[in-house]
């Protein structure tokens, strides 16, 4: 009864995001085992429910009532187990009505990924009781040989331990408990200083502040100059600054044009800003409210777009980089690691192409 796919079941409603709408309807799914080994998808209407809770509640009552968990019917249909594919078809789903330590949309899209690109094609098909430490090592060996590097291969390879973890029984106890051996799997070890981590320089900055103008210039001095991911700059509002532009407080991010928390409770910081490019942002946030980078049409930019300015101006990294240039800088200058940190001599340098941009 353990394996059975009716305990595998979810709530929903269509085209709704984020928090539970009590005036949309809900909708309930689930698996159950059918003649001949295979499994069948049913989905149906729950009507409206207050809360997902309720939602919950209906969807368990009808599976009960349908005789889906009844021993009558698990001794009448062969159930075979469960495989990868499907087992990581549930985890997914769940992603994203967990209450506990919810995800970012930017973390279940880059673990859908990773299924999608490298464990569904070399893990699906397997049974989730044969995915094990000598199924893993032919795993990394296949992750190796595809040239990916460590960081990746250990990212990845955390991904299929979730899953195998995911399946539990009624109690919550795992189904299939691994003791994962890293020596055997063959896992390769991070060392942080031979990762391939890309920052960008001085001169590099400097040449793309005098190519690019305006909006895209102030952008990519600003997340140089104090250190913010891409999504932390986006989300950056006028009244986020002091009045002098020497401090910012960093309170939320965006994703996908949708503003969300930032990435960690740490992440939610006041960011000192050099005296230089103070001065720059309080000449380009005069007049304006809001958010400070947005389209003509008055839409969030989206990290794409600014990944496509990068390229327009020569730069074939990613943004990433100029969120390292400040902490090398501070490195380099032995500043301690504190909220306010400044990095205002190399910006001096930078003032000149900065104003000349934003003058244009």
């Amino acid at each position: 009864m353990l394996n059975t796919t009716g305990q595998q079941a979810n709530v929903y409603q269509a085209h709704q995001h984020g928090k539970w709408n009590p005036r949309s309807s809900a909708y309930g799914r689930f698996w159950i085992d059918v003649r001949g080994g295979k499994r069948k998808r049913i989905t149906i209407a729950l009507g409206l429910c207050a809360t997902q809770w309720v939602a919950r509640l209906r969807l368990r009552e009808y599976i009960e009532r349908a005789g889906v968990r009844s021993k009558h019917r698990f001794h009448q249909i062969p159930v075979p187990g469960t495989t990868f594919r499907q087992q990581a078809e549930w985890w997914m789903e769940s992603l994203s009505t967990r209450r506990r330590r919810p995800l970012k949309p930017a973390t279940i899209y880059g673990w859908q990924h990773c299924l999608n690109r490298w464990i569904l094609p070399n893990l699906g098909n397997k049974l989730v009781s044969e995915v094990g430490n000598g199924a893993l090592r032919q795993f990394v060996e296949i992750l190796t040989a595809a040239r990916l590097a460590p960081k990746t291969i250990v990212n990845v390879v955390t991904v299929v331990k979730f899953i195998v973890g995911s399946a539990v029984d009624e109690e919550g106890d795992q189904i299939h408990p691994r003791v994962w051996n890293y020596e055997f799997m063959q896992l390769p070890l991070v060392v942080k200083e031979k990762q391939n981590r890309p920052t960008i320089t001085e001169a590099e900055i400097s040449a793309m502040l005098t190519t690019l103008k305006g909006r895209d210039a102030v952008l990519v001095a600003l997340v140089a100059g104090t250190g913010l991911r891409i999504g932390e700059a986006l989300a950056i509002r006028t009244d986020d600054f002091d009045p002098l532009c020497r401090l910012l407080q960093v309170r939320r991010s965006v994703w996908r044009r949708g503003e969300q928390a930032p990435k960690t409770l740490n992440a939610i910081r006041p960011v000192d800003i050099p005296e230089s490019l103070a001065q720059v942002l309080c000449r380009y946030i005069k007049g304006r409210k809001g958010h400070l980078f947005t389209t003509r049409a008055g839409r969030l930019l989206d990290s794409r777009n600014v990944l496509d300015v990068l390229q327009q101006a020569g730069r074939q990294g990613g943004y990433h980089a100029f969120r390292r240039f400040r902490f090398a800088v501070l490195r380099k200058a032995g500043v301690p690691d504190e909220p306010h940190q400044t990095v205002a001599r190399p910006f001096a340098k930078l003032n000149r192409p900065l104003r000349s941009a934003i003058t244009v």
